[in-house]
């Protein structure tokens, strides 16, 4: 066994890809997400799939800091708690500027972005101490060093998610704990749809005549940095798609450039 990797916002897309991804390389896993039924689902089939390891699942909001404590004492008392955490749960919410955004939207991206991933780390990092080890793996952006018009909140969500990683480098580097910052292009998921509140059409033609990334991609990203040598740590990996130079600039399948 390699040991057991705690996945948030595991019930699709990168986080569904990195269950999936790790549990093959033999991790056991804790699966966490607000939607019960997708996480009881991807347990069972993945408990199925491979019976060598130990696949479980809670249901978890990241915003709700009680939550977020109820659930760690629960881990604890059922002796399953991690020692590798992929703070994966992240979501952005509407392309207005700014004087014309939802400030509800700026909340929901906040709260998830920023605090959601401050309280995973935060209730975990004692257990992690107590242990000498452990990793954990910020699902962040290529938007942590760019911007674009729309985009303002979201991406300074991530610009904070990045000087919270390089801050948890230093203060965890007296307890052999590695970090890594995960930092994808254009990902063809669910974000988009989430990003339009649903707008199945709006969501498609982010994708449309271009080739992006797929989840299998960027978790194949996060099983190579948990793979290597226990001396080596990967701070960041930035990965794109061979279509796309910033977060607005891609080539489309015609050769044309669009952003």
């Amino acid at each position: 066994m390699k040991g057991r990797v705690l996945i948030t916002g595991a019930s699709s897309g990168i986080g569904a890809a990195t269950a999936q991804r790790l549990a093959k390389e033999g991790y056991n896993l804790i699966l966490t997400g607000r939607r019960s039924d997708r996480l009881q689902q991807a347990t069972a089939q993945l408990n199925a799939d491979y019976p060598q390891i130990q696949v479980e699942w809670r249901k978890l909001d990241v915003q709700i800091e009680s939550d977020v404590i109820a659930f760690y004492q629960d881990l604890e008392q059922s002796g399953i708690m991690p020692t590798i955490l992929v703070n994966n749960a992240g979501l952005a919410a509407g392309l207005a500027q700014v004087d014309e955004a939802l400030t509800n939207d700026w909340h929901r991206m906040i709260d998830t972005n920023i605090k959601g991933a401050l309280f995973m780390c935060k209730y975990l990092i004692p257990h992690l101490k107590n242990q000498n080890t452990g990793h954990i793996v910020q699902m962040s952006s290529v938007v942590s060093r760019e911007v674009y018009a729309g985009g303002s909140v979201y991406s300074a969500t991530k610009h904070a998610l990045d000087a919270i990683h390089r801050t948890l480098r230093l203060e965890l580097l007296p307890w052999n704990i590695r970090l890594t910052s995960i930092n994808p292009g254009m990902v063809e998921t669910e974000f988009s749809l989430v990003r339009f509140n649903g707008d199945q059409e709006r969501a498609d033609a982010v994708y449309n005549e271009v080739n992006p990334l797929r989840p299998e991609d960027v978790a194949d990203a996060v099983a190579y940095c948990l793979s290597v040598p226990p001396h080596v740590n990967i701070p960041e990996l930035h990965i794109a798609a061979a279509c796309q130079a910033t977060a607005t600039r891609v080539r489309k399948h015609d050769g044309t450039l669009r952003g």
